[in-house]
């Protein structure tokens, strides 16, 4: 079990596709926090999409990104527990991540998936994510997959495999691994 102190900012963390922000919905509903997906929040902050920002430049989506997780320290400070959805790419964004990595409050969880079942879900979903703009879409995939798992089972606390689960399994495995300190 880990132990954390109410109120602190739960961080889904995982690849693309593998239901941050689902479990991070199942999760609001049992502790009653406030749920952010920093997709959305970018789109809400610049009016545009990630996937739209990400066309016009890598730099100018990691800059977008970065300024969400910094607005996401003032809406924490407001002293309720947070549950944040974050990108894919967020081990990617230094500026975004140092951001959240300083926050002693911040506990990342990393949502496992094998790099076979995201692609999988990135497929059927339709349109490939601007990132995967490139000759063989699937073998990049598979290398950045591997990379980023990494990077991101090195920043949890708690991992997560998501194979076959669905969110409310999910976020009861989450919720067995904490112990909340009064």
């Amino acid at each position: 079990m880990i132990s954390f102190v109410k109120p602190a900012m739960l961080v889904l963390t995982g690849p693309k596709h593998v239901g941050k922000s689902s479990v991070g919905c199942a999760l609001r509903e049992v502790l009653g926090w406030k749920f952010i997906d920093t997709d959305a929040l970018i789109e809400e902050r610049e009016g545009l999409t990630p996937h739209s920002l990400y066309e016009r430049g890598r730099d100018i989506f990691q800059k977008a990104e970065a300024e969400a997780i910094a607005s996401l320290q003032i809406a924490f400070n407001a002293g309720e527990g947070l549950i944040v959805a974050a990108g894919g790419g967020l081990t990617d964004n230094k500026v975004a991540l140092t951001a959240l990595v300083k926050n002693p409050s911040v506990l990342f969880i990393y949502l496992e998936l094998s790099a076979a079942a995201a692609w999988n879900r990135i497929k059927n979903a339709g349109t490939l994510p601007a990132f995967l703009n490139v000759e063989n879409p699937q073998a990049f995939h598979a290398l950045l997959h591997e990379r980023r798992a990494e990077d991101y089972k090195k920043l949890a606390r708690i991992v997560i495999n998501c194979e076959n689960k669905f969110p409310h399994q999910i976020a009861g495995e989450i919720l067995s691994q904490l112990c909340v300190s009064a």
